[in-house]
Protein backbone atom coordinates (compact mmCIF):
# COMPACT_ATOMS: atom_id res chain seq x y z
CA UNK A 1 0.00 0.00 0.00
CA UNK A 2 2.74 2.26 0.49
CA UNK A 3 4.39 2.04 -2.99
CA UNK A 4 1.03 2.31 -4.53
CA UNK A 5 0.63 5.96 -2.35
CA UNK A 6 4.03 6.90 -3.08
CA UNK A 7 2.94 7.07 -6.67
CA UNK A 8 0.52 9.65 -5.99
CA UNK A 9 2.73 11.43 -3.45
CA UNK A 10 5.60 11.77 -6.24
CA UNK A 11 4.20 11.52 -9.56
CA UNK A 12 7.36 12.93 -11.53
CA UNK A 13 9.78 10.63 -9.84
CA UNK A 14 7.36 7.78 -10.89
CA UNK A 15 6.84 9.21 -14.36
CA UNK A 16 10.80 9.06 -14.76
CA UNK A 17 11.54 5.76 -13.06
CA UNK A 18 8.59 4.15 -15.53
CA UNK A 19 10.43 6.18 -18.86
CA UNK A 20 13.37 4.86 -17.68
CA UNK A 21 12.40 1.48 -17.22
CA UNK A 22 10.71 1.50 -20.67
CA UNK A 23 13.84 2.89 -22.28
CA UNK A 24 15.69 0.11 -20.68
CA UNK A 25 13.56 -3.13 -21.71
CA UNK A 26 13.55 -1.45 -24.97
CA UNK A 27 17.44 -1.39 -25.40
CA UNK A 28 17.62 -5.39 -24.24
CA UNK A 29 14.67 -6.55 -26.22
CA UNK A 30 16.60 -4.39 -29.47
CA UNK A 31 19.81 -5.82 -28.60
CA UNK A 32 18.24 -9.78 -28.26
CA UNK A 33 16.93 -8.75 -31.57
CA UNK A 34 13.01 -8.44 -30.51
CA UNK A 35 11.12 -5.73 -32.62
CA UNK A 36 7.42 -6.38 -32.58
CA UNK A 37 6.72 -5.54 -35.35
CA UNK A 38 7.07 -2.81 -37.68
CA UNK A 39 6.06 1.27 -37.02
CA UNK A 40 6.73 3.15 -40.76
CA UNK A 41 10.51 2.92 -41.05
CA UNK A 42 11.25 1.56 -37.43
CA UNK A 43 10.32 -1.15 -35.13
CA UNK A 44 7.84 -0.82 -32.54
CA UNK A 45 10.49 -1.30 -29.67
CA UNK A 46 12.64 1.42 -31.39
CA UNK A 47 9.56 3.57 -31.42
CA UNK A 48 8.39 3.09 -27.87
CA UNK A 49 12.35 3.92 -26.83
CA UNK A 50 12.32 7.36 -28.87
CA UNK A 51 9.09 8.11 -27.26
CA UNK A 52 9.96 7.37 -23.78
CA UNK A 53 13.76 8.99 -24.17
CA UNK A 54 11.72 12.19 -25.78
CA UNK A 55 9.29 12.13 -22.55
CA UNK A 56 11.96 12.30 -20.18
CA UNK A 57 13.53 14.66 -21.93
CA UNK A 58 10.71 17.02 -21.49
CA UNK A 59 10.59 16.54 -17.75
CA UNK A 60 14.69 17.88 -17.51
CA UNK A 61 15.78 21.25 -16.94
CA UNK A 62 19.25 22.45 -17.62
CA UNK A 63 21.32 21.75 -14.57
CA UNK A 64 22.87 25.30 -15.46
CA UNK A 65 19.56 26.82 -15.33
CA UNK A 66 19.62 30.27 -12.55
CA UNK A 67 18.47 29.51 -9.01
CA UNK A 68 15.18 31.38 -7.94
CA UNK A 69 15.58 33.36 -4.99
CA UNK A 70 16.04 30.80 -2.01
CA UNK A 71 17.71 28.27 -4.11
CA UNK A 72 16.32 25.56 -6.19
CA UNK A 73 12.89 23.86 -6.06
CA UNK A 74 12.17 20.44 -5.90
CA UNK A 75 11.16 20.39 -9.65
CA UNK A 76 14.28 22.05 -10.65
CA UNK A 77 16.25 19.73 -8.78
CA UNK A 78 13.86 16.59 -10.31
CA UNK A 79 14.57 18.56 -13.77
CA UNK A 80 18.12 18.34 -13.00
CA UNK A 81 18.30 14.89 -12.24
CA UNK A 82 15.99 13.57 -15.39
CA UNK A 83 18.49 15.27 -17.49
CA UNK A 84 21.40 14.06 -16.19
CA UNK A 85 19.76 9.91 -16.39
CA UNK A 86 18.97 11.11 -19.85
CA UNK A 87 22.21 11.31 -20.83
CA UNK A 88 23.43 8.21 -19.11
CA UNK A 89 21.11 6.34 -21.26
CA UNK A 90 21.65 8.05 -24.03
CA UNK A 91 25.81 7.70 -24.71
CA UNK A 92 26.17 9.14 -28.36
CA UNK A 93 28.75 10.62 -29.95
CA UNK A 94 29.23 14.35 -30.72
CA UNK A 95 26.64 15.30 -28.10
CA UNK A 96 27.13 19.53 -27.87
CA UNK A 97 25.69 22.39 -26.99
CA UNK A 98 23.91 22.51 -23.26
CA UNK A 99 23.77 19.03 -22.82
CA UNK A 100 27.75 18.16 -23.38
CA UNK A 101 28.49 21.13 -20.63
CA UNK A 102 25.99 19.90 -18.46
CA UNK A 103 27.56 16.96 -18.27
CA UNK A 104 31.11 18.94 -18.23
CA UNK A 105 30.05 20.67 -15.01
CA UNK A 106 28.26 17.51 -13.47
CA UNK A 107 31.73 15.59 -13.40
CA UNK A 108 33.48 19.06 -11.93
CA UNK A 109 30.91 19.36 -9.25
CA UNK A 110 31.32 15.36 -8.61
CA UNK A 111 35.20 16.29 -7.98
CA UNK A 112 34.75 17.68 -4.46
CA UNK A 113 32.71 14.79 -3.23
CA UNK A 114 35.41 12.66 -4.44
CA UNK A 115 38.07 14.41 -3.01
CA UNK A 116 36.59 14.36 0.20
CA UNK A 117 36.06 10.28 0.20
CA UNK A 118 39.79 10.04 -0.60
CA UNK A 119 40.24 11.76 2.27
CA UNK A 120 38.76 10.06 4.51
CA UNK A 121 40.30 6.96 3.55
CA UNK A 122 43.60 8.29 4.12
CA UNK A 123 42.42 8.83 7.73
CA UNK A 124 40.21 5.04 7.73
CA UNK A 125 43.84 3.53 8.54
CA UNK A 126 43.90 4.63 12.04
CA UNK A 127 40.50 2.64 12.85
CA UNK A 128 42.22 -0.57 11.47
CA UNK A 129 44.10 -3.65 13.46
CA UNK A 130 48.23 -2.89 12.44
CA UNK A 131 48.29 -5.16 9.82
CA UNK A 132 45.18 -4.62 8.36
CA UNK A 133 46.35 -1.01 8.03
CA UNK A 134 49.31 -2.02 6.18
CA UNK A 135 47.57 -3.64 3.55
CA UNK A 136 44.64 -1.18 3.13
CA UNK A 137 47.63 1.54 3.02
CA UNK A 138 49.32 -0.41 0.11
CA UNK A 139 45.59 -1.13 -1.69
CA UNK A 140 44.61 2.76 -1.44
CA UNK A 141 48.41 4.47 -1.90
CA UNK A 142 47.73 5.71 -5.47
CA UNK A 143 43.89 7.14 -4.83
CA UNK A 144 45.15 10.69 -3.98
CA UNK A 145 47.23 11.30 -6.90
CA UNK A 146 44.20 10.05 -9.27
CA UNK A 147 41.89 11.35 -7.97
CA UNK A 148 43.65 15.10 -7.88
CA UNK A 149 44.75 14.57 -11.25
CA UNK A 150 40.58 13.53 -12.60
CA UNK A 151 39.67 16.72 -10.74
CA UNK A 152 42.14 18.72 -12.81
CA UNK A 153 41.58 17.12 -15.72
CA UNK A 154 37.40 17.46 -15.47
CA UNK A 155 37.91 21.14 -14.82
CA UNK A 156 40.62 21.21 -18.21
CA UNK A 157 37.67 19.61 -20.42
CA UNK A 158 35.18 21.92 -19.07
CA UNK A 159 36.88 25.13 -19.48
CA UNK A 160 38.28 23.05 -23.04
CA UNK A 161 36.25 20.57 -24.11
CA UNK A 162 38.13 19.08 -26.83
CA UNK A 163 38.45 15.46 -28.48
CA UNK A 164 42.38 14.98 -26.21
CA UNK A 165 41.17 16.62 -23.26
CA UNK A 166 38.19 14.08 -23.07
CA UNK A 167 40.70 11.42 -23.82
CA UNK A 168 42.50 12.20 -21.21
CA UNK A 169 39.37 12.39 -18.90
CA UNK A 170 38.42 8.99 -20.43
CA UNK A 171 42.04 7.28 -19.80
CA UNK A 172 41.98 8.62 -15.86
CA UNK A 173 38.44 7.82 -14.96
CA UNK A 174 39.67 3.98 -15.65
CA UNK A 175 42.59 4.31 -14.24
CA UNK A 176 41.02 5.50 -10.65
CA UNK A 177 37.96 3.25 -11.18
CA UNK A 178 40.24 0.13 -11.26
CA UNK A 179 42.06 1.29 -8.59
CA UNK A 180 39.06 1.44 -6.70
CA UNK A 181 38.00 -1.92 -7.74
CA UNK A 182 41.26 -3.64 -6.63
CA UNK A 183 41.44 -1.86 -2.92
CA UNK A 184 37.46 -3.28 -2.63
CA UNK A 185 39.21 -6.75 -3.64
CA UNK A 186 41.65 -6.25 -1.38
CA UNK A 187 39.67 -4.78 1.62
CA UNK A 188 37.62 -8.16 1.47
CA UNK A 189 40.34 -10.32 2.42
CA UNK A 190 40.43 -8.34 5.95
CA UNK A 191 39.80 -10.86 8.32
CA UNK A 192 38.88 -8.52 11.39
CA UNK A 193 35.07 -7.86 10.82
CA UNK A 194 35.55 -4.46 12.44
CA UNK A 195 38.74 -3.58 10.34
CA UNK A 196 36.71 -4.86 7.36
CA UNK A 197 33.77 -2.58 7.56
CA UNK A 198 35.45 0.52 8.29
CA UNK A 199 37.49 -0.23 5.41
CA UNK A 200 34.80 -1.22 3.03
CA UNK A 201 32.94 2.07 4.07
CA UNK A 202 35.57 4.04 3.27
CA UNK A 203 36.35 2.48 0.11
CA UNK A 204 32.19 2.89 -0.74
CA UNK A 205 32.28 6.14 -0.91
CA UNK A 206 34.96 7.05 -3.47
CA UNK A 207 33.67 4.03 -5.14
CA UNK A 208 30.38 5.67 -5.59
CA UNK A 209 31.99 8.99 -6.70
CA UNK A 210 33.97 7.05 -8.73
CA UNK A 211 30.65 5.42 -10.45
CA UNK A 212 28.78 8.66 -11.34
CA UNK A 213 31.33 10.17 -13.29
CA UNK A 214 32.54 7.21 -15.12
CA UNK A 215 28.78 7.02 -15.94
CA UNK A 216 29.06 11.21 -17.04
CA UNK A 217 32.16 10.11 -18.75
CA UNK A 218 30.48 7.74 -20.55
CA UNK A 219 27.47 9.36 -21.82
CA UNK A 220 29.56 11.47 -23.87
CA UNK A 221 32.01 9.26 -25.06
CA UNK A 222 31.84 7.71 -28.49
CA UNK A 223 30.72 4.01 -28.80
CA UNK A 224 34.53 3.21 -29.66
CA UNK A 225 35.93 5.28 -26.83
CA UNK A 226 33.34 3.15 -24.30
CA UNK A 227 34.91 0.30 -25.63
CA UNK A 228 38.21 0.82 -25.55
CA UNK A 229 37.64 1.98 -21.79
CA UNK A 230 36.12 -0.96 -20.94
CA UNK A 231 39.22 -3.27 -22.20
CA UNK A 232 41.11 -1.28 -20.27
CA UNK A 233 38.80 -2.61 -16.87
CA UNK A 234 39.85 -5.97 -16.25
CA UNK A 235 38.16 -5.85 -12.38
CA UNK A 236 34.80 -5.84 -13.52
CA UNK A 237 32.20 -4.27 -11.69
CA UNK A 238 30.19 -7.43 -10.57
CA UNK A 239 33.43 -8.41 -9.41
CA UNK A 240 33.41 -5.89 -5.98
CA UNK A 241 29.13 -5.50 -6.14
CA UNK A 242 29.11 -7.97 -3.30
CA UNK A 243 31.09 -5.12 -1.31
CA UNK A 244 29.59 -1.91 -2.48
CA UNK A 245 27.03 -0.86 -0.06
CA UNK A 246 23.67 0.31 -2.33
CA UNK A 247 21.75 2.30 0.59
CA UNK A 248 25.10 4.37 1.39
CA UNK A 249 25.63 4.94 -2.51
CA UNK A 250 21.69 5.93 -2.78
CA UNK A 251 22.12 8.46 0.58
CA UNK A 252 25.60 9.97 -0.83
CA UNK A 253 23.55 10.81 -4.49
CA UNK A 254 20.75 12.10 -2.86
CA UNK A 255 22.78 14.54 -0.52
CA UNK A 256 25.07 15.77 -3.97
CA UNK A 257 21.90 16.39 -6.22
CA UNK A 258 19.92 17.68 -3.13
CA UNK A 259 16.80 15.14 -4.02
CA UNK A 260 14.67 12.73 -2.10
CA UNK A 261 15.78 9.05 -1.89
CA UNK A 262 13.67 7.84 -4.48
CA UNK A 263 15.37 10.07 -7.25
CA UNK A 264 18.54 8.77 -6.39
CA UNK A 265 17.28 5.30 -6.05
CA UNK A 266 16.73 5.34 -9.76
CA UNK A 267 20.11 7.41 -10.48
CA UNK A 268 22.20 4.44 -8.46
CA UNK A 269 20.47 2.00 -10.28
CA UNK A 270 20.68 3.70 -13.82
CA UNK A 271 24.66 4.68 -13.60
CA UNK A 272 25.46 0.18 -12.46
CA UNK A 273 23.28 -0.13 -15.65
CA UNK A 274 25.05 2.12 -18.11
CA UNK A 275 28.33 0.46 -16.86
CA UNK A 276 27.53 -2.88 -16.59
CA UNK A 277 26.00 -2.48 -20.24
CA UNK A 278 29.55 -1.11 -21.80
CA UNK A 279 31.89 -3.90 -20.47
CA UNK A 280 33.11 -2.38 -17.39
Amino acid sequence: MNAIANIWKQPKTSVVGVLIALITIAGVLSQQGITLGTAGNGTVVSLAGALATALLGLLARDPSAPRAAGGSTGTQKSGASALILLLMLSPLPGLGGCSAKSVAQEIVNWTPALQSAVSTVDSTGALLDPADATLFAAATSGFDAASNLLAAQAKSYLANPTTSTLAQLQTQIVVLEQQVNASLLAAAKIVQPASQQHALNALDAVATAVSAILALVQSISSKAAVARMAAQAPIKLSAVQPYLDRKGAIQMVARHYGEAPGNATVQVALAESAVQHAGF
